[in-house]
């Protein structure tokens, strides 16, 4: 049996922070997995399931920001908390960035019909399929906080923790990979769509890479806090 942290046992129940952060990042991950049918609806034409993916978006959205809203007011100030409450408000809001950045791929695609140009497909489906893994990964360290605090952030759930931290690290990179060749393509194709198209692909292409950009970040300030 692993050995177990005073200060865990003291903390106990719901004054476990990390309970709240991982309930957070469920309603989260919940958001950003409506993002694939998004466009697999915008591939397919079907404007119908589009603004289902849409409002699903949105509502799951509202969901987290409300958890976040309830975990900031009872994150207590005491000296007892088993890790600095900065660290745990910072990454409480890049979580919620994660699914701040889905409502605003929704938002832009609720505002104005898009079309998914077939030379782009393969490319997007890839980056948001990458994405999505960088933020499951995200998902699944955070789920490993609880085990984490009762041994005092050492031995080997820390370092289990760190391998995770690592490979999502990587698989961040693979991200911004997908990106850099995708916003390659774009401006290739540039002169094929009209000039108001090319931006908001831009964009896109810039939110969808975002999901993954925060995960990581909720990742380094993980690994902030494991060391502190």
């Amino acid at each position: 049996m692993a050995p177990t942290n005073p200060l865990a046992n003291l903390l106990g129940g719901s004054h476990r922070p990390f309970q709240g952060l991982q309930e957070h990042m469920r309603a989260v991950t919940a958001c950003v997995d409506e993002v694939p049918g998004l466009f697999d609806a915008l591939a397919a034409g079907d404007d119908e399931r589009l603004h289902a993916q849409i409002d699903k978006i949105f509502a799951l959205e509202d969901k987290a920001d409300k958890l976040k809203n309830g975990l900031r007011h009872r994150l207590p100030r005491s000296l007892l908390m088993p890790v600095n409450r900065r660290d745990l408000l910072e990454i409480l809001h890049n979580q919620d960035s994660i699914a701040d950045v889905a409502q605003d791929i929704a938002g832009l695609m609720a505002q104005r019909k898009m079309e998914l140009p077939d030379f782009m497909q393969a490319e997007v489906m890839a980056l948001v399929t990458a994405s999505i893994e960088v933020v499951a990964l995200c998902a699944k360290t955070i789920e490993q906080l609880d085990e984490l605090l009762e041994v005092g952030f050492r031995g080997r759930e820390a370092s289990k923790v760190e391998e995770m931290l690592d490979a999502l690290g990587t698989a961040e990179d693979h991200a911004d990979d997908l990106e850099l060749a995708l916003t390659k393509s774009l401006f290739a194709h540039e002169d094929e769509l009209k000039p108001v198209s090319v931006m908001l692909w831009y964009q896109l292409i810039e939110w969808i890479g975002d999901l993954a950009d925060f995960a990581e970040k909720v990742g380094n300030r993980l690994r902030v806090t494991i060391a502190s």
